[in-house]
């Protein structure tokens, strides 16, 4: 058993008990299982990803000024040669602002929080980062940023996209006004038409929700007396 647990590191007992039995060696799976333990040879089990204090329908009460709260998401495209990219999206939801758009073939934790420093330098620091449940949300490099900067980070409920409604309806724009209108010959250029938009997005676009003021019109209202 032991020659056997040396070569084959992740097999469990019963695993190994049918390999031995292959060999002709046949004992009961309970015999099997005390050798097994008392030859130090038990597994380690996987450590439980931590639960998250905040989570679910986020509380919308005390949003008064910019950034009280950060939404942020991603939405996926393509070139014209079929090649996928992903865009990072983050937006402000007292001035529906955006933040970022930033545009790569593959985006991971630590990329995101590159992302958040960059656009904390110019728009300062936000009091909460609401987010879905994403691998690149939930990483170690995102929980050890939330930590250092002091942000609270609210995640959204499992499956309910809505919940962080202000991202979902800033993304439906970005696709029906930018990624479903334009042809992007690569990454690129893909890069060089969403940054244009998010430019026209903020400071030419009127939005209902504001009272027809752009998102740079309306965050400027928060620094007059």
């Amino acid at each position: 058993m032991q020659i056997l647990a040396a070569r084959w590191k992740r097999f469990g007992y019963r695993r190994i008990n049918a390999m031995l039995a292959l060999e002709g060696t046949c004992i009961n799976h309970k015999k099997a299982f005390r050798l097994y333990k008392e030859s130090g040879l038990s597994l380690k089990r996987k450590a439980k990803r931590r639960s998250y204090e905040k989570r679910g329908m986020p509380d919308r009460s005390h949003l008064q000024k910019l950034n009280d709260r950060w939404s942020m998401d991603f939405v996926s495209d393509s070139t014209c040669t079929g090649k996928r990219f992903r865009v990072f999206t983050l937006i402000d939801e007292v001035t529906r602002r955006c933040l970022a758009l930033e545009v790569d073939t593959s985006i991971g934790g630590q990329q995101v929080t590159r992302f958040l420093n960059k656009a904390i330098l110019f728009n300062g620091m936000p009091k909460e980062i609401l987010s879905d449940n994403g691998p690149e949300f939930t990483s170690n490099a995102m929980n050890e940023w939330s930590y250092a900067k002091q942000i609270d980070h609210i995640f959204i409920d499992p499956g309910k996209p809505m919940q962080n409604g202000y991202i979902e309806s800033f993304n439906g724009r970005l696709r029906d006004e930018c990624l479903n209108q334009n042809w992007f010959k690569n990454v690129s250029h893909a890069r060089e038409i969403i940054s244009l938009w998010r430019d026209e997005y903020n400071h030419e676009r009127p939005h209902t929700a504001l009272g027809n003021l752009t998102p740079q019109e309306y965050a400027e209202t928060f620094a007059k007396p």
